[in-house]
């Protein structure tokens, strides 16, 4: 019995540096759209890799393993085989996954608007609500 509450406590410890990690991305884009200073990019940036950091965290405290991608469909995809409820946060997740390459690169891409930064931003809390109530 120890160790499996030791294996407990441990992937709970990691699935919360994947939090801490998140918190850090929040708190970077609280900054950016109080403020409005920087790049509304850099907060859909920053959004989906909020939502990527819950769900990973989320498959890390379930003990399960996944592969280093930034593709939150397939994310969504992993965790629906554990809980079948994610079904109800897919939508984000797709709206967010495109954020991870555009946001970096150039290319064709247009310019961000702050009211697409605030709207990532409100999917990524969306997530990370959802994540934390499944967890507790």
């Amino acid at each position: 019995m120890t160790d499996q509450k030791n294996k407990k406590e441990n992937l709970k410890k990691l699935a919360q540096e994947w939090f801490l990690k998140a918190r850090d991305d929040e708190l970077s884009s609280k900054d950016i759209l109080g403020d409005k200073e920087g790049a509304a990019s850099t907060v859909c940036f920053l959004s989906q890799q909020i939502a990527e950091k819950y769900l990973k965290g989320y498959l890390v405290f379930k003990g399960k393993k996944f592969p280093k991608i930034p593709d939150l469909d397939k994310l969504v995809r992993l965790c629906k085989k554990v809980a079948p409820e994610f079904e109800n946060i897919k939508n984000e997740a797709k709206y967010l996954t495109d954020f991870y390459i555009v946001t970096r690169y150039p290319g064709d891409y247009p310019q961000f608007s702050f009211k697409e930064a605030e709207q990532a931003f409100r999917k990524a809390l969306k997530i990370k609500k959802f994540v934390l109530k499944l967890i507790k």
